[in-house]
């Protein structure tokens, strides 16, 4: 039987014992990859075949290897945390009635990046995170293509598993600070333009540009590869909550315009611009 996580416990033991806190969220995390990972299977075989496309209400896509990974994260984590509600790209229809009184909550993107699934490009990511009082705490990012999965706990660091290696790998990751003469690297969307990107760029004289799809983004700064993620157009919560527990795990800072309180207790699902950056 799987490890039940009772979150009644779980915070009341950060104030009798913190590293017990610790060790407990480091299992969590565990178990959190393990389900990502699950998804990513669960879409590679999707992966192979050729996959019909549906369009939401938004226009965005909808494929069957959304849905599969959606189902599939919901019954794990329900498993595992049954007293912890979810918000999920395919079931964000929750009333601010409703999700307001959430202290702790799932926020999934079950395909980020489906966009770059249609493409074949490989770009795409399984993101779950754990949002408590309005802030993401703990979170995952699973690239099944790539084979990697980044994690983070807020208060004990950011990690990558590469997959790729045998044995697979896991290490400790960092955001980097360019030094003085270094050029400065600069990640973007690979699928969405951005009006104003030009302008910013003109700040960096000696920058390189880097596009990419996904919460990929936020990876890059995390493990140090990048060093900016502006983000110039609007995005939801469960684009971004993975992606900034990891790279605030990692020391990176993450910066939302217009947004006063918790970036992730209000009622507007919607982000506006963002900017994730390692620079001093």
């Amino acid at each position: 039987m799987p490890t039940v996580f009772h979150f009644a416990d779980f915070a009341s033991a950060a104030d009798l014992n913190p590293s017990a806190q610790i060790q407990n969220s480091e299992q969590l995390l565990q178990a959190v990859a393990a389900i990502a990972e699950a998804a990513g299977k669960a879409i590679l075989q999707i992966y192979q075949q050729d996959v019909a496309v549906s369009y939401k209400a938004d226009e965005s896509p909808l494929t069957a290897a959304d849905l599969a990974a959606h189902q599939l994260i919901l019954q794990e984590l329900t498993a595992l945390t049954p007293a912890i509600p979810q918000l999920s790209e395919e079931a964000a229809d929750i009333d601010w009635n409703v999700r307001q009184l959430w202290h702790y909550y799932w926020l999934i993107d079950p395909l980020d990046g489906t966009k770059e699934f249609i493409k074949r490009n490989g770009e795409f990511t399984v993101n779950i995170a754990l949002v408590c009082a309005g802030e993401p705490v703990l979170g995952v990012i699973h690239a099944p293509v790539l084979q990697k999965t980044y994690s983070a706990v807020l208060g004990v660091g950011a990690f990558l598993r590469d997959n790729t290696q045998t044995p697979s790998t896991v290490r400790l990751i960092n955001a980097k600070t360019p030094s003085a003469n270094e050029i400065v690297r600069i990640v973007g969307s690979r699928s969405h333009a951005q009006p104003g990107m030009d302008a910013l760029l003109n700040q960096f004289p000696q920058h390189e540009l880097i596009a990419v799809g996904s919460s990929l983004k936020f990876c890059l700064i995390a493990e140090g590869s990048a060093h900016l993620y502006p983000r110039l157009g609007p995005t939801m919560l469960w684009d971004t909550g993975a992606g900034h527990v990891i790279a605030i795990a990692a020391g990176a800072s993450v910066h939302y315009d217009g947004i006063e309180g918790p970036a992730y207790q209000r009622a507007e699902l919607r982000n506006g611009n963002f900017t994730v950056s390692s620079l001093a």
